[in-house]
Protein backbone atom coordinates (compact mmCIF):
# COMPACT_ATOMS: atom_id res chain seq x y z
CA UNK A 1 0.00 0.00 0.00
CA UNK A 2 2.69 2.47 0.59
CA UNK A 3 4.50 1.93 -2.89
CA UNK A 4 0.59 2.99 -4.23
CA UNK A 5 0.12 5.72 -2.24
CA UNK A 6 4.03 7.05 -2.89
CA UNK A 7 3.23 6.92 -6.64
CA UNK A 8 -0.12 8.57 -6.28
CA UNK A 9 1.92 11.52 -4.64
CA UNK A 10 4.49 11.76 -7.06
CA UNK A 11 2.04 11.49 -9.99
CA UNK A 12 -0.22 14.36 -8.78
CA UNK A 13 2.69 16.36 -8.04
CA UNK A 14 4.08 15.93 -11.45
CA UNK A 15 0.71 16.53 -12.87
CA UNK A 16 0.73 20.20 -10.78
CA UNK A 17 4.26 20.70 -11.49
CA UNK A 18 2.98 20.20 -15.59
CA UNK A 19 -0.42 21.95 -15.27
CA UNK A 20 1.44 25.23 -13.30
CA UNK A 21 4.22 25.10 -15.99
CA UNK A 22 7.16 24.12 -14.06
CA UNK A 23 7.37 21.34 -16.68
CA UNK A 24 6.62 23.02 -20.13
CA UNK A 25 5.07 20.90 -23.31
CA UNK A 26 8.31 18.90 -24.76
CA UNK A 27 10.27 19.22 -21.80
CA UNK A 28 12.06 15.83 -21.02
CA UNK A 29 11.39 14.41 -17.73
CA UNK A 30 14.58 12.60 -15.74
CA UNK A 31 13.48 9.87 -13.84
CA UNK A 32 17.27 9.88 -11.80
CA UNK A 33 16.42 13.53 -11.22
CA UNK A 34 13.05 12.66 -10.47
CA UNK A 35 13.54 10.02 -8.11
CA UNK A 36 16.04 12.47 -6.21
CA UNK A 37 13.50 14.96 -6.11
CA UNK A 38 10.99 12.89 -4.61
CA UNK A 39 13.69 10.71 -2.44
CA UNK A 40 12.41 7.72 -4.07
CA UNK A 41 13.24 4.78 -6.10
CA UNK A 42 13.04 4.52 -9.82
CA UNK A 43 10.09 2.35 -9.49
CA UNK A 44 7.19 4.95 -8.04
CA UNK A 45 8.70 7.46 -10.84
CA UNK A 46 8.26 4.94 -13.86
CA UNK A 47 4.70 4.10 -12.90
CA UNK A 48 3.78 7.68 -11.98
CA UNK A 49 4.80 8.36 -15.38
CA UNK A 50 2.91 5.90 -16.57
CA UNK A 51 -0.53 6.82 -15.24
CA UNK A 52 0.49 10.56 -16.52
CA UNK A 53 0.88 8.75 -20.25
CA UNK A 54 -2.80 7.02 -19.37
CA UNK A 55 -4.00 10.87 -18.84
CA UNK A 56 -2.28 12.11 -22.12
CA UNK A 57 -0.18 14.78 -19.75
CA UNK A 58 2.76 12.48 -20.98
CA UNK A 59 4.29 10.47 -23.76
CA UNK A 60 7.18 7.93 -23.30
CA UNK A 61 8.96 6.82 -25.92
CA UNK A 62 10.89 3.27 -25.43
CA UNK A 63 14.28 4.66 -26.85
CA UNK A 64 14.29 8.30 -26.15
CA UNK A 65 12.35 8.39 -22.81
CA UNK A 66 9.64 10.23 -21.01
CA UNK A 67 8.10 14.05 -21.98
CA UNK A 68 5.54 16.08 -21.32
CA UNK A 69 3.29 15.98 -24.25
CA UNK A 70 3.57 18.45 -27.14
CA UNK A 71 1.24 18.27 -29.83
CA UNK A 72 1.69 19.77 -33.50
CA UNK A 73 -1.08 22.28 -34.65
CA UNK A 74 -3.34 19.47 -36.22
CA UNK A 75 -3.18 17.59 -33.07
CA UNK A 76 -3.56 20.65 -30.53
CA UNK A 77 -7.11 22.03 -33.00
CA UNK A 78 -8.12 18.43 -32.34
CA UNK A 79 -7.99 18.27 -29.09
CA UNK A 80 -9.51 22.18 -28.28
CA UNK A 81 -12.61 20.84 -30.36
CA UNK A 82 -13.28 17.85 -28.56
CA UNK A 83 -12.63 19.87 -25.00
CA UNK A 84 -15.38 22.33 -26.60
CA UNK A 85 -18.22 19.72 -27.18
CA UNK A 86 -17.28 18.00 -23.97
CA UNK A 87 -17.80 21.12 -21.80
CA UNK A 88 -20.90 22.29 -23.64
CA UNK A 89 -22.18 18.85 -22.76
CA UNK A 90 -21.22 19.61 -19.11
CA UNK A 91 -22.96 23.24 -19.07
CA UNK A 92 -25.70 21.59 -21.14
CA UNK A 93 -26.77 19.02 -18.26
CA UNK A 94 -25.62 20.99 -15.46
CA UNK A 95 -28.17 24.14 -16.83
CA UNK A 96 -30.83 21.55 -16.05
CA UNK A 97 -29.55 19.01 -13.27
CA UNK A 98 -27.34 22.24 -10.68
CA UNK A 99 -28.81 21.74 -7.10
CA UNK A 100 -29.38 25.15 -4.70
CA UNK A 101 -26.03 24.17 -3.21
CA UNK A 102 -24.03 23.37 -6.69
CA UNK A 103 -25.55 27.03 -8.39
CA UNK A 104 -24.37 28.70 -5.30
CA UNK A 105 -20.86 27.62 -5.43
CA UNK A 106 -20.62 28.05 -8.75
CA UNK A 107 -21.39 31.60 -8.73
CA UNK A 108 -18.94 32.15 -6.05
CA UNK A 109 -16.61 30.91 -8.04
CA UNK A 110 -17.32 33.14 -10.94
CA UNK A 111 -16.84 36.10 -8.27
CA UNK A 112 -13.59 34.87 -6.97
CA UNK A 113 -12.57 35.14 -10.83
CA UNK A 114 -14.06 38.44 -11.24
CA UNK A 115 -11.89 40.11 -8.32
CA UNK A 116 -8.30 37.98 -9.68
CA UNK A 117 -8.87 39.20 -13.00
CA UNK A 118 -9.90 43.15 -11.46
CA UNK A 119 -6.44 42.74 -9.18
CA UNK A 120 -4.99 41.25 -12.51
CA UNK A 121 -3.62 38.20 -10.40
CA UNK A 122 -3.27 36.07 -13.58
CA UNK A 123 -2.12 33.05 -11.84
CA UNK A 124 -4.61 32.79 -9.38
CA UNK A 125 -7.00 33.13 -11.88
CA UNK A 126 -6.02 30.40 -13.91
CA UNK A 127 -6.07 28.46 -10.68
CA UNK A 128 -9.47 29.40 -10.01
CA UNK A 129 -11.05 29.35 -13.50
CA UNK A 130 -9.98 25.51 -13.32
CA UNK A 131 -12.68 25.84 -10.28
CA UNK A 132 -15.14 27.14 -12.16
CA UNK A 133 -14.73 24.35 -14.75
CA UNK A 134 -14.78 21.61 -12.28
CA UNK A 135 -17.87 22.95 -10.51
CA UNK A 136 -19.58 23.14 -13.84
CA UNK A 137 -18.34 19.24 -14.56
CA UNK A 138 -19.63 17.94 -10.97
CA UNK A 139 -22.93 19.46 -11.55
CA UNK A 140 -23.54 17.33 -14.58
CA UNK A 141 -24.58 14.51 -12.09
CA UNK A 142 -22.57 12.05 -14.51
CA UNK A 143 -19.66 10.50 -13.16
CA UNK A 144 -18.52 8.90 -16.08
CA UNK A 145 -18.76 12.63 -18.22
CA UNK A 146 -17.40 14.62 -15.80
CA UNK A 147 -13.96 12.48 -15.11
CA UNK A 148 -13.59 12.59 -18.97
CA UNK A 149 -14.07 16.60 -18.89
CA UNK A 150 -11.83 16.50 -16.02
CA UNK A 151 -8.90 14.27 -17.96
CA UNK A 152 -9.43 16.23 -21.25
CA UNK A 153 -8.77 19.59 -19.36
CA UNK A 154 -5.79 18.39 -17.31
CA UNK A 155 -4.71 17.45 -20.81
CA UNK A 156 -5.06 20.95 -21.85
CA UNK A 157 -3.92 22.80 -19.07
CA UNK A 158 -0.71 24.06 -20.18
CA UNK A 159 -2.28 25.55 -23.57
CA UNK A 160 -5.15 27.00 -21.70
CA UNK A 161 -2.85 28.50 -19.24
CA UNK A 162 -0.83 30.23 -22.10
CA UNK A 163 -3.84 31.55 -23.84
CA UNK A 164 -4.95 33.78 -20.62
CA UNK A 165 -1.22 35.42 -21.23
CA UNK A 166 -2.73 36.93 -24.41
CA UNK A 167 -3.74 40.51 -24.23
CA UNK A 168 -7.04 40.90 -22.62
CA UNK A 169 -8.21 37.11 -22.93
CA UNK A 170 -8.67 37.12 -18.70
CA UNK A 171 -11.11 39.90 -19.48
CA UNK A 172 -12.65 37.83 -22.21
CA UNK A 173 -12.94 34.98 -20.50
CA UNK A 174 -14.96 36.29 -17.51
CA UNK A 175 -17.12 37.99 -19.93
CA UNK A 176 -17.92 34.17 -21.74
CA UNK A 177 -18.21 32.96 -18.25
CA UNK A 178 -20.70 35.65 -17.50
CA UNK A 179 -22.56 33.99 -20.51
CA UNK A 180 -22.06 30.47 -19.23
CA UNK A 181 -23.61 31.64 -15.20
CA UNK A 182 -26.43 33.23 -16.70
CA UNK A 183 -27.54 30.24 -19.31
CA UNK A 184 -27.45 27.86 -16.36
CA UNK A 185 -28.93 30.22 -13.48
CA UNK A 186 -32.36 30.65 -15.93
CA UNK A 187 -31.69 26.89 -17.12
CA UNK A 188 -31.27 27.37 -20.36
CA UNK A 189 -29.68 24.08 -21.81
CA UNK A 190 -28.94 25.32 -25.16
CA UNK A 191 -28.05 28.43 -24.47
CA UNK A 192 -25.22 27.08 -21.70
CA UNK A 193 -24.33 24.54 -24.43
CA UNK A 194 -23.56 27.81 -26.87
CA UNK A 195 -21.78 29.81 -24.30
CA UNK A 196 -19.32 27.07 -23.18
CA UNK A 197 -18.58 26.09 -26.35
CA UNK A 198 -18.03 29.46 -28.00
CA UNK A 199 -15.52 29.69 -24.13
CA UNK A 200 -13.58 27.01 -25.17
CA UNK A 201 -13.34 26.35 -28.72
CA UNK A 202 -10.19 27.81 -30.19
CA UNK A 203 -10.29 29.24 -33.97
CA UNK A 204 -9.79 32.34 -36.02
CA UNK A 205 -8.14 34.87 -34.19
CA UNK A 206 -7.97 33.22 -31.19
CA UNK A 207 -6.15 29.86 -32.48
CA UNK A 208 -3.57 32.20 -33.91
CA UNK A 209 -3.17 34.13 -30.67
CA UNK A 210 -2.31 30.90 -29.21
CA UNK A 211 0.11 30.09 -31.46
CA UNK A 212 1.92 33.47 -30.92
CA UNK A 213 1.46 32.68 -27.10
CA UNK A 214 3.82 29.34 -28.03
CA UNK A 215 6.05 30.33 -30.05
CA UNK A 216 6.97 33.45 -27.87
CA UNK A 217 7.21 30.67 -25.20
CA UNK A 218 9.60 28.16 -26.58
Amino acid sequence: MAGVSNTVRIREALENAIVNGRFAPGTRLDPAKLAQEFNCSRTPIRDALQQLEASGLVRIHSKRGSFVSQWNVEELTERFEAMAEMEATCARLAARRITDEELAKLEARHEACRKLAEDERLDDYYAENSAFHTCIYRATHNTFIAHEAMRLHAMLQPYRRLQLQVRNRVKRSLKEHEAVVSAIQQGDDQAADQAMRHHVLIQGDRFHDLLAALRSDA
